[in-house]
């Protein structure tokens, strides 16, 4: 991608940042924490965004990875704020992603990516269910609908993807309870949301595919 194309991209990340606090507040009230950090919202809009269209700015699925991760960062919020996952917001995301791809295989004629991306989907979608299921698991179903619908652009860039964008964001998230255990912020009882840590790891997945 050219210069001005990432320049483009940037801007437009940093426009979805802005507005990303108060979407997430129509969904749930927001801690004192998470108000006094909505400053963060545009500067990792704008890294998230850069950093797709660098690594995929050749790919006719861009926009689709580009709108998953704006709803995205609006879940990764709610999650931290109630831990839920809003159905209305998982479903937009799942529907942006299937209309998305199948408008870029149609247009890019690669009907077989369509495939691989239902294909990813369904394959995230049932390991979830199964760590869902597992006795003592923390991860809840609105865990699960989401891997699901993070593996239609997974499955859309490869095998190899989607089964990346299974193991990090588990590490992601083991690594994050530790430290917080480590530091005395939590207990091993204490609920830590997963959305955010599903949504980092698919993102460096695709980043590293």
């Amino acid at each position: 991608m050219s210069a001005a194309g990432l320049v483009g991209v940037a801007l437009l990340g940093g426009a979805v940042g802005v507005v990303v606090p108060p979407l997430a507040r129509r969904f749930t009230t927001m801690p004192a924490r998470l108000r006094r950090g909505a400053w963060l919202s545009p500067p990792v809009a704008v890294v998230v965004f850069v950093g797709l269209a660098v690594a995929r700015g050749d790919d006719p699925a861009l926009p689709v990875l580009l709108a998953v991760a704006a709803v995205g960062l609006v879940l990764a919020v709610v999650d931290l704020a109630c831990l839920r996952l809003p159905d209305p917001l998982v479903l937009v995301s799942g529907l942006l992603a299937l209309a998305g791809l199948s408008a870029a295989a149609l247009l890019a004629g690669t009907p077989g990516r369509l495939l691989g991306a239902l294909g990813g989907a369904a394959v995230a979608g049932a390991a979830h269910v199964l760590l869902a299921l597992l006795p003592g698991s923390r991860l809840g179903f609105g865990d699960v609908k989401l891997g699901a619908v993070l593996g239609l652009p997974l499955g859309w860039l490869g095998r190899d993807v989607v089964l990346a964008g299974l193991l990090l964001p588990h590490l992601l998230h083991g690594a994050l309870v530790l430290g917080l255990l480590a530091a005395r912020k939590v207990r091993r009882d204490t609920l830590v949301p997963v959305g955010p840590a599903l949504l980092a790891g698919a993102w460096l997945a695709v980043l590293l595919g």
